[in-house]
Order: structure tokens, then C-alpha cells, then sequence
């Protein structure tokens, strides 16, 4: 970078998002350095992206184009690929006027060439949006083997901790101290993009998975938000979310607001959090700790991912918070809740099955907060649901209403797990 121009603005110009002003100052500032680029720290619409290039006579990306080209140069699997290119297609639609301004319609093509075809502007918007359509699908198609993968996890009972946090923070080098992998981690944005998931072991509370997910940033584009929908949902599905944070960066906090907003525009924001503050090494007198918040609820732990200091602090932290969310206990429903118990075992929450003498015997295996929304279920199985949970000591439960009156009804007993 050769050099920089910062602004002050109240209100965004419509021709230029800078004022006439500043955009003089950047055009001569641009011809005394001689830049071939002009990056923008914001997202512009593309008439202000063409006044910008026509005026300087220099090429502008803006904020999000940046962030896409990035995306593009770390994209390594065939589905981040797929998905770096959707976004980059979505963009790159509402600019294609600036390239082919130039060029006149084709010729039609029926008989006697009767009045003029589609222009080249046209026709390539309707490639693009072929090709996203496409994309589109192929992408659905990975979406299934992810959920698959997922309610296969469920079944198996292993709960998922995923890392999230803001760019650079130090999350995949505390995936592979945590995990022993060998996932690419450096000292630069987005170097990762694809999650990569790795089991841990030795914990108290059982086997866990730990995914290693994308960083976010602030302002994320929303096209990329929705061309990674399927890769985020790994953080939405969760069990638990190990927010890690740089403790070394002086704005660690707004760094946290704005993790924050990314996890509640994707969905995740009820998802339990543990903070991780990392890099602890680089700060003066930082040492490893463990504290709780909010009545116990929510944990904050002091580890440097390069050392290792306090991992097993952040261990103790994880396997105490999966303990506490996680719903592990036998249910008894009686032959008419063939609804429920269908709606329990494809949701990945049956672990073990038996049948009894009147229905079945059943193991539920998942987290508190993903087993709470099923309360709503319609035809009295959510209240009797919200019983079972509410009374874990209690010897019998209510029972489930039948639905219909010819049925036999039939007492429903829970047994707690010990």
C-alpha cells in the first residue's frame, strides 16, 4: 500500500459516496503515487463503484469485493469453492453495466431477422443466472450430506463445540492444540474457511467434536452470509460455541459486539458460549484463569493457544457447561405418541430404544436448548414434553392425551438415567 486518504462523513454522496472535495484529493493523490488500485473501506453501490473508476481513471474495489477476492484466494474444498463463487456471481450481477455499456444488441434470430436480439449485457445476466442456479443446487446437495453427517452425530450421542470468533483471533491454533490436528493456521484473515471437525477425547463428560469454522468480520456481506449458510450452520447446530477472542487487541470488546451480531443474524445467538480469551502470552502480566458469570452460566477462560497455559482450565470449563445443557435421561411414551417419538428419533435425539409393554422406551441423548423449542408441539405432546423435563425426580409423569377416543390410554412413567 503506497498510502492512504481518510474522511469524515455525515451523510454518504449518491455520486461518489465521498464528497467532490475529497474525491478531487483522492484522484491527485492517486496520479502522485501512481496507484493502479483504490480500496475502499466500505461497501459502495455500483454507481458510486463506476463514478469512483471513471473519475480517478483507477480501478476501485470496495469492502466487500475485497473480502470476496480474500474468500477466493483461501477457498480450498470443492463446497467453499462452490460457495466463494455464489457470492462473487451475486456481486459481481449488479456490476456487469460497466463492462459492456459498449456493445450493441445482436441481431435477432428469427426469420428475416425481425428487430433487435438481447444485448451483451442482457445475455450475461442470464448466464449468471444460470450458473448461480446451478450453483444453488449443487450447493442444496452438500447441505443434505452435512445434515446427514449431523443427525448421525446426534444418533451417536457425541455433542459438537464449535469455535467461533472474530478473524484472526487465534482459532484454528487452538483447534489443533486442543485437538493435535494439522488444520493450516496463520497470521492472516479468513485462513480458514472450510470447518474441519476432530474428536476429543478424555473429557468427563464424554467424547466431544470440535469444529474449527470461518472468522467473522465486521460487516460481513450478506451474499456471502448466504452463500455460507450451510458452512455457518455448523455454528448454529451446536451444542456449544467457544468464542474465542484476541486478548492481546486493544478493542477486543467491540470485536465481541460484533461477533455478537454475526451469531444473531445467522441464528446462533441462543447457542451457550464459553469466552476463550487467547494470546494471553503477548499480554503483560496475563496469566491463565477460569471465572463464571451471569449465576454460573456463562464461563470466561484466560489460555494462550501458542503455549498451551490453560487449556485445562478451558477443558474443565467446556465439560462442565455440556454436563449442565445436556438432557440425558429414559422416557416412557405410551403406543398412541408414534408422532412424537418419530418427531424425537429424526431430530437425533434418541440414543436408545426398548419396547415396552404399552409403546416404548425411550433414551434421550441431546441439548437442553434444542429439546426446549419442541414444548410448542401442537395435540398436547409439548406440555406433556415440558412435564417430563420439569420433573426429573418425580417418580411418574403426567400422561400424554390421546388422540383420539377409541385409543386406550395409557400411563406414561419416566425413569431418570443415574
Amino acid at each position: 500500500m503506497v498510502g492512504n486518504l481518510a474522511a469524515r462523513i455525515d451523510k454518504p454522496n449518491p455520486k461518489f459516496f465521498v464528497g467532490t472535495g475529497k474525491a478531487e484529493e483522492l484522484k491527485a493523490q492517486r496520479a502522485a503515487l501512481d496507484a493502479d488500485l483504490i480500496l475502499v473501506n466500505h461497501a459502495l453501490s455500483p454507481v458510486q463503484e463506476r463514478n469512483l473508476e471513471k473519475y480517478t481513471e483507477c480501478r476501485v474495489v470496495d469492502r466487500t469485493g475485497l473480502i470476496l477476492d480474500i474468500f477466493a484466494q483461501r477457498a480450498r474444498s470443492h463446497e467453499g469453492k462452490l460457495q466463494v463463487e455464489l457470492a462473487q456471481l451475486k456481486h459481481m450481477s449488479t456490476r456487469l453495466v460497466r463492462g459492456w455499456t459498449h456493445l450493441e444488441r445482436q441481431r435477432g434470430g428469427a426469420i428475416g431477422l425481425r428487430g433487435p436480439g438481447e444485448t451483451q449485457l442482457e445475455l450475461d445476466r442470464r448466464l449468471l443466472a444460470a450458473r448461480m442456479k446451478q450453483l444453488e443446487q449443487r450447493l442444496e446437495k452438500v447441505e443434505t450430506q452435512r445434515n446427514t453427517a449431523k443427525r448421525a452425530r446426534r444418533r451417536n450421542s457425541v455433542p459438537t463445540a464449535a469455535l467461533v470468533g472474530y478473524t484472526n483471533a487465534g482459532k484454528s491454533t487452538l483447534f489443533n492444540k486442543i485437538t493435535g490436528a494439522g488444520v493450516y493456521a496463520a497470521d492472516q484473515l479468513f485462513a480458514t474457511l472450510d470447518p474441519t471437525l476432530r474428536r476429543i477425547d478424555g473429557l468427563a463428560c464424554g467424547p466431544v467434536l470440535l469444529a474449527d469454522t470461518v472468522g467473522f468480520i465486521r460487516d460481513l456481506p450478506h451474499d456471502l452470509v448466504a452463500a455460507f449458510k450451510s458452512t455457518l450452520a455448523e455454528t448454529r447446530d451446536a451444542d456449544i460455541l467457544l468464542h474465542v477472542v484476541d486478548a492481546a487487541d486493544p478493542e477486543h470488546d467491540r470485536r465481541v459486539e460484533e461477533v455478537q451480531r454475526v451469531l444473531e443474524e445467522i441464528g446462533a445467538q441462543d447457542v451457550p458460549q464459553i469466552f476463550v480469551y487467547n494470546k494471553i502470552d503477548k499480554v503483560e502480566g496475563a496469566r491463565p484463569r477460569s471465572e463464571s458469570v451471569d449465576g454460573g452460566r456463562t464461563a470466561r477462560v484466560w489460555v494462550s493457544a501458542v503455549t498451551g497455559s490453560g487449556l485445562d482450565l478451558l477443558r474443565e470449563a467446556l465439560t462442565t457447561a455440556l454436563q449442565r445443557d445436556r438432557v440425558h435421561r429414559w422416557l416412557a411414551l405410551p403406543e398412541h405418541a408414534g408422532r412424537l417419538r418419530a418427531r424425537l428419533i429424526a431430530a437425533g435425539f434418541v440414543s436408545a430404544e426398548r419396547p415396552a409393554e404399552r409403546g416404548w422406551e425411550i433414551q434421550i441423548d441431546a441439548p437442553r436448548a434444542l429439546i426446549e423449542p419442541l414444548f410448542g408441539l401442537p395435540d398436547g405432546d409439548g406440555d406433556w414434553l415440558r412435564a417430563q423435563f420439569a420433573h426429573v425426580e418425580a417418580a411418574a409423569a403426567p400422561k400424554l392425551p390421546a388422540r383420539k377416543s377409541q385409543r386406550p390410554k395409557a400411563g406414561a412413567e419416566s425413569r431418570v438415567s443415574r
